[in-house]
């Protein structure tokens, strides 16, 4: 590694006569050998000082030196230099100016080396430039530390995880560079911060790392000025090494995971999203450390304690039940039980190959009248908890391939059975992208406005859908009137479907209730499919689908009018119409479908939260609402 030597630079800016044009500040040493400092700081852009000016500090005219000595990131390096000799050291390494970052092979090796060179250093300075005070931040504060949760920003980046942990003792330095403690004292509160134990910050990764997941959700809420580098910085954590592709985005996360999975077949790694709050389909794998944000307590299992575990627990779902259940679980218990051991050697087996992991693993298939194409249900080498049951993800196939999915409903009949399957890491065909184009120009003639989608925008009025499951929420809201109501569209196994559901508190921002109402969608969209996988789309070029939905409070109603065509693209129209008497309420969901050239004929819609029962303002005598109902929509039992 490359080191800075820590007398030339203090007589340089010193302008001490021995420092002259031949002066060397940075030195090739050797990391193992060598007694050093290291210094872990927030980045700050345009204020740093690079390798090339650290090199030609000596050759500088006094114009140039002058302009290097105000940056910030000099008097950082400068500052870290004055502490280390001052506890003794005649090195230092500094990130910014000790890697020539010119050098793709120099980055690369320095990337693949960081974490060691942390490991081995004698003493780490973390340098909090947000921190004024004369002690340690002990409790959050959002006014103080805003866009970091209320603690200092150094908590937040990706590089820092490897740079507290790594080093065996870190000092920490407020703004004005006064030490405010250091990592064994405040390891209660350095826990607290980054849910990390106390037992790993104090001994390192050795004490206590209990899955790969859960070093994941260390990084979950953390950041890096470039998408790779969420990879990168955690390359150290994991003892993986692999080359530096500054410009693949998130692909160098997908990389790590292939590369974790090839060292050590880790289960916990498609564990991720465990409490359903993005319910991603498609891939095995994760898109970001984010999707591992509640793993933290995930414990990975070795193949013998696996297959133990799962003779258990068909142990006790078999016991005294001989002739009264299928013959076929007490099969799958026999099996485990006489290939025990050959199924733990298949089990320790993982194998990347193009676009999928050929693996084996436990697996059981829902009943087969509620989904097509087929649903499963894994059960894989880890657990939530210490004492909890094993972990179990489900899995759509295509024949094939495997895919992870969410939103499987049906009860399982069956044990699973160990089965090898080749998980997908691309999308394939099961993730085709559909065009969902949406039409509400004229809800704005009510006074509505449309305030925002979740969890991902709208360019325009288009936009991309998953033809496996995905889901996106469109809020609108009439502010005069105190309105606001949800639509929701989505694909769930390649079947479209809209819903709309009415705010009742209406004191929530709207991306809050964009949120709830995503949540109260993602876990009946199965259902909301299922009624419009009724109506055969593929017997008709075209199909149209009308829901209609009463806004409490109001004297009107929101009406989805929507069309699938069968190269499966779709558009909504988006209504508001005044409310006649129809709505009484409450009302039963009724979803209608017709041929573009037949009649409109709406169907009637609940909400899909609470159901108050709810008025229309402008009330009608009892023969007219009689007749309309007769009329417009027959007999049903509305009001």
């Amino acid at each position: 590694m490359r080191l800075l030597e820590i007398k030339a630079i203090i007589d340089w800016d010193k302008d001490v006569k021995e420092a002259t044009f031949q002066t060397q500040v940075l030195e090739e040493r050797d990391d193992a050998v060598t007694s050093y400092a290291i210094l872990s700081h927030r980045w700050q852009d345009g204020h740093e000082v690079d390798y090339n000016e650290m090199t030609n500090l000596m050759k500088m005219d006094e114009e140039e030196r002058k302009k290097v000595k105000q940056r910030n990131g000099y008097k950082k390096i400068l500052a870290s230099c004055e502490q280390a000799m001052r506890d003794g050291f005649e090195w230092l390494w500094v990130d910014t100016c000790c890697i020539d970052k010119r050098s793709s092979s120099e980055l690369s090796e320095a990337i693949n080396s960081m974490y060691r060179w942390y490991e081995n250093s004698t003493k780490c300075y973390a340098y909090l430039h947000d921190v004024d005070s004369t002690t340690f931040p002990t409790k959050q504060n959002s006014g103080r530390f805003s866009k970091c949760k209320g603690w200092p920003e150094w908590f937040s980046r990706g590089w820092t995880l490897q740079e507290l942990i790594a080093p065996r003792v870190v000092q920490f330095f407020n703004k004005e560079w006064a030490p405010i403690g250091n990592k064994r004292d405040l390891a209660d509160t350095l826990e607290k911060i980054t849910c990390i134990s106390k037992n790993i910050l104090i001994s390192g990764m050795d004490s206590g790392v209990r899955s790969a997941a859960q070093i994941m959700s260390w990084a979950a809420d953390r950041e890096t000025t470039r998408a790779e580098d969420r990879a990168y910085s955690l390359l150290g954590l994991f003892g993986v090494h692999m080359p530096m592709m500054y410009g693949e985005g998130k692909g160098a996360f997908q990389r790590l995971q292939l590369e974790i999975i090839r060292l050590y077949n880790d289960h916990s790694l498609f564990a991720w999203d465990p409490e359903g709050r993005m319910r991603r389909c498609g891939s095995i794998l994760a898109d970001d450390p984010s999707y591992f944000r509640d793993c933290d307590g995930i414990w990975s299992m070795e193949p013998k304690w696996f297959v133990s575990q799962l003779k258990s627990h068909m142990r006790d779902r078999s016991a005294g039940v001989v002739g009264k259940v299928m013959p076929a679980n007490l099969m799958n218990f026999t099996f485990l039980t006489v290939r025990g051991h050959a199924l733990i050697k298949e089990l320790s087996t993982c194998s990347v190959g193009s676009g999928g992991l050929q693996i084996s693993l436990p697996i059981a298939p829902y009943p087969s009248s509620n989904s097509s194409p087929p649903l499963f249900r894994a059960t894989l080498a880890c657990v939530a908890s210490l004492a909890g049951p094993l972990m179990t993800i489900d899995l759509v196939s295509d024949s094939t391939r495997y895919y992870r999915f969410f939103g499987a409903t049906g009860e399982l009949t069956t044990f699973p059975r160990v089965k090898q399957v080749f998980l997908s890491y691309c999308q394939g065909e099961l993730r085709s992208r559909r065009t969902l184009i949406l039409d509400d120009g004229t809800v704005s003639f009510y006074g509505f406005t449309r305030c925002g989608t979740f969890p991902s925008g709208i360019v325009g009025n288009s936009v991309k859908l998953s033809g496996m499951n995905d889901l996106i929420v469109v809020i609108y809201a009439n502010d005069k009137a105190d309105v606001r109501f949800a639509v929701g569209f989505g694909y769930y196994l390649g079947n479209p479907w809209t819903h709309v559901i009415y705010d009742e508190s209406r004191l929530t921002p709207w991306k809050d209730y964009a949120k709830k109402a995503y949540g109260s969608l993602s876990t009946s969209q199965a259902d909301l499919a299922r009624n419009t996988s009724d109506y055969d789309v593929t017997t008709s070029d075209t199909a149209s689908f009308i829901k209609h939905a009463h806004l409490p409070r109001s004297i009107w109603a929101a009406r989805t009018t929507w069309g699938v065509w069968n190269r499966g693209n779709c558009t909504v129209i988006i209504d508001i119409v005044v409310c006649t008497g129809c709505c009484r309420g409450p009302l039963a969901l009724k979803t209608s479908t017709a041929d573009w050239s037949g009649v409109e004929n709406p169907g009637f819609m609940q909400q899909a939260l609470s159901t108050p029962r709810v008025w229309c303002r402008d009330a009608i005598d009892d023969k007219r609402r009689t007749q309309f109902k007769e009329i417009r929509w027959g007999l049903f039992n509305c009001c």
